[in-house]
């Protein structure tokens, strides 16, 4: 279905040292990842800042995944994002979604509104980031031709009509696989379609991304489920290790398991979380 090259990204949950995110970035570039994200939560450090310190050490492409739009107002991120850009020559790519921690609205005096509010409050931020990045006198330019580019990532209709529309890259969070009877891969492979539908003729154009919670290798003994646990803790382990958001088995199964979501799905840029980072690089020796 898609000829694109795979792309790898990790996820950093870390509080680092300038010079700590230097060498963690030297070390992710040299296992073969292409770009190195930070989420956005509050009592964890700034993405922004966060990604500007690790650019000195590495070439890697550095993003958010994924800053929590709630928490902003657009010409602020915008600002925010165009600054980032600057500092890590153009290397930055921003992801955004509407936001589901409960604990980062409270922290900051801010009502937890109601999923449709955050959604709308997402549409309204990628629409006015467009409009600010477009703009010939918005200072401070970004140093990409005309944007970073956009993932807006989630897996409701409206987050993914969006992220169909007006990204570039779609994130699927793999909610709907995790729902209790669901087939999960049939789950993901029907949210791939409704982006195919909701995007026309920019599909192709598109790049899809998928959140992995867990690389189980079958050589280093019993899986670790506990991220995708606290993500889906109405599932046994038996169903978790079915969800598409987990790798599971020998580095050649999961080898071949990606390959098959490029050939079936689409799905050609996977984002693990930094426990991972070490285990997910044998697989991407096998898919370079």
């Amino acid at each position: 279905m898609s000829s694109r090259p795979f792309r790898f990204g990790v996820n950093i949950l870390s509080s680092l040292s300038r010079s700590e995110w230097r060498v963690l970035a030297r070390k992710a570039e040299d296992l073969g990842y292409d770009i190195l994200n930070v989420p956005d939560h509050m009592g964890m450090q700034s993405p922004f800042a966060a990604l500007v310190a690790a650019a000195e050490g590495s070439g890697l492409r550095l993003g958010t995944y994924v800053v929590n739009a709630g928490l902003y107002q657009p010409a602020m991120l915008a600002r925010l994002s165009a600054t980032t850009d600057q500092l890590v020559n153009g290397r930055f790519e921003l992801g955004l979604g509407a936001g589901y921690v409960p604990a980062d609205f409270e922290a900051l005096g801010l009502p937890f509104a109601a999923p449709r509010e955050r959604v709308a409050h997402l549409i309204r931020t990628v629409r006015e980031l467009r409009t600010l990045f477009a703009l010939a006198d918005f200072g401070p330019a970004v140093r990409q031709r005309t944007a970073p580019p956009l993932l807006v990532a989630g897996d409701g209709d409206r987050v993914l009509r969006l992220a169909a529309r007006q990204g570039d890259v779609v994130g699927f969070s793999g909610a709907s696989s995790s729902r209790p009877g669901a087939d999960p891969l049939q789950a993901l492979a029907n949210r791939v379609e409704f982006v195919r539908e909701e995007a026309g003729e920019r599909f192709g154009d598109l790049e899809l991304n998928l959140f992995i919670s867990t690389v189980a290798l079958a050589r280093i003994g019993e899986p670790n489920l506990t991220m995708a646990h606290i993500l889906a803790p109405d599932l046994s382990e038996h169903e978790l290790l079915r969800l598409p958001t987990v790798l599971a088995g020998s580095e050649q199964q999961i080898a071949e398991t990606m390959l098959s979501y490029r050939e079936k799905l689409g799905i050609t840029y996977f984002t693990v979380l930094e426990a991972d980072m070490d285990a997910f690089s044998q697989v991407i020796g096998l898919l370079r």
